[in-house]
């Protein structure tokens, strides 16, 4: 009698929920490793790939202002400054690892979309 007296008390201050919370929690914490570890093991090769506006690209190449060109012959690279009037593109830098000037023209007309003469036209060269 004197031990369901007890019982009564444990239950009237709410013991069964205050025990089983540390269990709860437990159950929570270990689960939630045990998924944590799943996923971030878990390899992820995904075929989704950024695909850039290529055509406002070009659209942006055919406003070349100017280009200047200075030939670093001592380390073997070219420095390529194409200035633009695009408000949102000023400049871009190019850095080929070439010397040669025919070469660097035929390299920068494929690299800005326009043609080889235009290219040429538009070369300054600066020195070294």
């Amino acid at each position: 009698m004197q031990q369901l007296q007890r019982f009564q008390v444990l239950r009237s201050l709410g013991f069964v929920f205050w025990l089983s919370l540390p269990l709860i929690g437990l159950v929570f914490w270990l689960g939630s490793g045990f998924v944590g570890d799943r996923i971030l093991s878990h390899s992820r090769t995904t075929k989704k790939y950024l695909l850039a506006d290529t055509q406002s690209a070009r659209q942006m190449m055919k406003k070349v202002v100017a280009i200047e060109v200075e030939i670093l012959r001592q380390q073997g690279i070219s420095r390529v400054n194409v200035k633009t009037n695009n408000s949102v593109l000023k400049t871009i830098v190019f850095e080929f690892p070439t010397t040669d000037m025919s070469q660097l023209q035929t390299t920068l007309s494929q690299e800005l979309g326009l043609p080889r003469d235009r290219v040429k036209e538009l070369i300054v060269e600066v020195g070294e």
